[in-house]
């Protein structure tokens, strides 16, 4: 299983934070009541084995600290850590999390479940929905995890998501002090998109287009968790369906993402973008437009952001949008 974090100086109250749901699970801030049964599973050779900072026998007093430390990881945004509950029953079953790097521009992924809940799904169904929440709502660009060389289901779990292997390595378990075990470093990068469909080497036609309002500000729309690409900002617009022109595509699209009817007269051809993704090339023509009806409105759960062509370079955004920005802001 991929390495927890540090344990920092114990705390007595837990801040609040965000609750992720799935299909099965509750992901929830770990509370001082969680201590026992916590305990209870991580107090085992199977899965302190698996984690470099989890000494075995792993006593009752270090899971109330490593419990209490959640309040100084995610106030000092070191980490953010879950409990992973069942929802019907809120049973504990386990814990994810992510340790962040500085300015949170990566992170470090890490879990475990109790061994009664192995081979259920309950970690594959936890993992993707921590991931998506990160890439979602924070700035990084890439999620790491590590796992012991001999750990072949975390391995698969990795892949499944996406991760790709980025090295191997030696590192020292608690559970073994003085030996230095085997791991593997894995990598998934916001860019690429976790769960391709595209065929490699295809060439996808998308179209664009910046709204410049009355102030000279362009819109920018960013991806709702779940997306390919989630949490970064881009310019309205979609995919070219077959027989449409991109003038067509780009109506289509922005009355079904932003509820506005734009005359296809209105927009202006401006410039495309040509990129190589690792599954798919993406060429985007792309459009201004100036008049439209109707006031912009999020649609698909995405966030609305009207922006200073100086100020696009302060927004995160997919490799095929950010060349486009000085052409913009020299253009406006």
């Amino acid at each position: 299983m991929p390495d927890l974090f540090d344990s920092f100086a114990p705390e007595t109250a837990l801040s609040a934070g965000p609750v992720l749901r799935t299909t099965r699970l509750l992901l929830r801030p770990l509370a001082a009541a969680d201590a026992a049964v916590f305990h209870r599973l991580i107090n085992d050779w199977e899965i302190c084995r698996r984690l470099p900072d989890a000494p075995f026998p792993y006593t009752a007093g270090l899971a109330a600290e490593w419990i209490a430390a959640a309040v100084h990881d995610r106030e000092s945004r070191r980490a953010e850590q879950f409990a992973i509950v069942e929802a019907v029953s809120g049973t504990l079953i386990g814990v994810a999390g992510l340790r962040l790097g500085k300015g949170q521009k990566s992170a470090e992924l890490g879990y475990w479940l109790g061994r009664a809940y192995w081979g259920q799904g309950f970690a594959l169904e936890a993992a993707r929905r921590l991931v998506e929440w990160a890439f979602a709502g924070l700035p990084l660009g890439h999620i790491t995890a590590t796992v012991a060389a001999d750990n072949d289901v975390s391995e698969a779990l990795l892949g499944r998501l996406g991760f790709r292997q980025s090295g191997k390595g030696a590192k020292e378990f608690s559970c073994r002090p003085g030996q230095k075990m085997p791991v593997k470093h894995f990598t998934l990068a916001r860019d690429v998109p976790a769960a391709a469909a595209e065929i490699p080497g295809r060439v996808v036609l998308v179209v664009a287009v910046a709204l410049i309002d009355a102030q000279g500000r362009i819109l920018l729309a960013r991806r709702p968790e779940g997306k390919k690409m989630a949490g970064l900002w881009e310019f309205p617009g979609g995919k070219i369906e077959p027989g449409e022109t991109p003038e067509a595509a780009l109506v289509r699209e922005l009355r079904e993402e932003l509820g506005i009817g734009v005359n296809p007269r209105d927009v202006a051809p401006f410039v495309f973008a040509s990129h190589a993704y690792e599954s798919f090339h993406l060429l985007m023509p792309v459009f201004l437009c100036r008049r439209w009806q109707g006031a912009p409105t999020a649609r698909e759960g995405q966030k609305l952001a009207w922006v200073a062509p100086a100020d696009l370079v302060e927004y995160p955004m997919p490799p095929a949008d950010r060349p486009l920005i000085p052409m913009l802001r020299d253009f406006l």
